[in-house]
C-alpha cells in the first residue's frame, strides 16, 4: 500500500464514499489515477479524484462510455418517432440486407444480436477511427452467427453500425446530435470529437499492469485468434492492434467513433447521466418514464457468444441492476475498457461515474472498485 492524496469534495452525508474511494485510491496496483462523481437529484455530490497526474478536470479516454451517450441520442429520437425499434435497419441503409441480414431490425441491432461483430482480417486504427469506413465494411459482410438467435457484444462494431442507421434516418451524425441537443445545452465535459483546444487536459490512457498472477492466467489462457472474442475485439487484425494506442490517438479523439472514441471526466459523465435520473438545472428528465422503461429493459440476456461469460443488454444501454443489486431496474448506464462506469438510477434520482486512466485486470465490464463504490454511494443517499 501507498499513500495517495485525495482531492476534491463530498456533501454532508456521503463522507463514507469519500473513505472508500482513499482506500481504493491508496491501492498502488490502481496507480495511474482515478475521478468519481455522483449527483444526486441533480446536485454534485461527490466530487473526487487522487493519483498520479489525474485532477478532477483531466479528460480521459473513456472508451465505451459512448456506446452509452449513443443509445441517449436513439432512445430520444426514438421518443419523437425519427426512429422506430422495429423497424428493419435496411429500410433506412439498404446495404446492410447483404449477406442475410435484411430481416434485422434496429432493435436486435441496439441489443447486440446482430452478429455484427468484425470482419475477416480485422480494421486497421487508421478503420476505426472512422464510422463511415467500418459500416461500409460491416455492411457488406456476413453475420458471425445468425442474426436475433443469440447475443454477443458488438465490441468495436455497435457505434460504426448504429450511427449509419441514424444518419441514414436523419441525416445528422450521432455527434452532431449530442453536440446539439445534449451536451452543449448542458455544459457536459464529456465530448464525442474532442476539440483541439482541448488538448492539453488530455491524459493519455496508461496499459494494465498485471500481477504475476494476472499474467499467468493470460498466459495460460491465450485468445484464439480465430474466436468470435478475436474478431469482436480486432485481435485477429492483420496489422497488431491496441487498445491503448486507440484510446491514446488524436485521430481517434477527433472523430470520436461511437464504440470507444468519447473522451471526458467523471464529473462530465456523471452530469450526463443526472439528465437522465431526473430534473437538472430546471429542465425535465431528457427520457420519459416509457423510453427510460423500455430502453433499460433486458432485451439479451444468457451466455454472452463474444465473452463467452453471463450478461444482459437492454437496448444499447447496460441495465446496471443485473451486476450491481443495490441498484434499480431502471439503472442504465455503461463501461468503459480502463475499468469506468456511469449509470443514472431514475428510481433514487442517482447519477454516477468512476473513470480510471490506467487498463484494469479484464476489466471491461467495470473495475471491480465500483463493487465497493456504488454500494456505499447507495447506502449513503438512502439514508438521506
Amino acid at each position: 500500500m501507498t499513500d495517495v492524496d485525495v482531492h476534491g469534495t463530498v456533501e454532508p452525508g456521503f463522507e463514507s464514499v469519500r473513505e472508500v474511494f482513499a482506500e481504493i485510491a491508496a491501492d498502488e496496483a490502481r496507480d495511474g489515477g482515478a475521478q468519481l462523481a455522483v449527483h444526486h437529484h441533480g446536485r454534485l455530490v461527490v466530487d473526487l479524484w487522487g493519483g498520479d497526474g489525474v485532477d478532477g478536470d483531466s479528460l480521459l479516454a473513456l472508451y465505451s462510455s459512448a456506446k452509452g451517450v449513443t443509445a441517449l441520442v436513439v432512445a430520444l429520437l426514438v421518443q419523437e418517432g425519427a426512429l422506430e425499434l422495429d423497424r428493419e435497419v435496411a429500410s433506412w441503409w439498404p446495404e446492410f440486407a447483404a449477406e442475410g441480414k435484411g430481416g434485422v431490425t434496429l432493435r436486435a441491432l441496439l441489443a447486440h444480436r446482430a452478429g455484427s461483430i468484425g470482419v475477416d482480417g480485422g480494421f486497421t486504427l487508421d478503420e476505426l477511427a472512422d464510422d463511415r469506413v467500418v459500416a461500409a465494411r460491416l455492411a457488406a459482410h456476413r453475420p458471425y452467427w445468425e442474426p436475433d438467435s443469440g447475443h454477443g457484444y458488438h465490441s468495436l462494431a455497435f457505434g460504426a453500425l448504429v450511427g449509419e442507421v441514424v444518419l441514414r434516418a436523419t441525416g445528422r451524425t450521432v455527434q452532431e446530435l449530442f453536440e446539439e441537443r445534449v451536451r452543449a445545452p448542458y455544459a457536459l465535459d464529456y465530448y464525442l470529437g474532442l476539440p483541439e483546444e482541448l488538448e492539453p487536459r488530455f491524459r493519455t490512457a496508461l496499459p494494465m499492469q498485471p500481477t504475476p498472477a494476472q499474467q499467468a492466467f493470460l498466459a495460460e489462457n491465450p485468445l484464439e485468434p480465430d474466436s468470435l472474442t478475436a474478431i469482436a475485439f480486432n485481435a485477429h487484425a492483420e496489422s497488431p492492434f491496441d487498445l491503448v494506442a486507440y484510446g491514446n490517438s488524436r485521430t481517434v479523439r477527433a472523430k470520436s467513433p461511437l464504440s470507444g472514441g468519447g473522451v471526458g471526466t467523471a464529473r462530465g459523465l456523471s452530469r450526463l447521466y443526472a439528465a437522465v435520473a431526473g430534473e437538472l438545472d430546471g429542465r425535465p428528465p431528457l427520457l420519459t418514464p416509457e423510453t427510460l422503461a423500455e430502453f433499460a429493459r433486458a432485451h439479451s440476456k444468457g451466455t454472452d457468444l463474444v465473452t463467452g461469460g453471463e450478461n444482459a443488454f437492454g437496448l444499447g444501454f447496460v441495465p446496471l441492476a443485473t451486476r450491481h443489486p443495490s441498484l434499480s431496474p431502471l439503472a442504465v448506464g455503461h463501461s468503459g475498457a480502463p475499468g469506468t462506469q456511469s449509470f443514472a438510477d431514475a428510481a433514487t434520482g442517482l447519477a454516477y461515474s468512476y473513470a480510471r486512466r490506467r487498463f484494469g485486470f479484464m476489466s471491461g465490464p467495470g473495475a471491480p472498485e465500483n463493487d465497493r463504490l456504488i454500494p456505499a454511494v447507495v447506502e449513503a443517499a438512502a439514508a438521506l
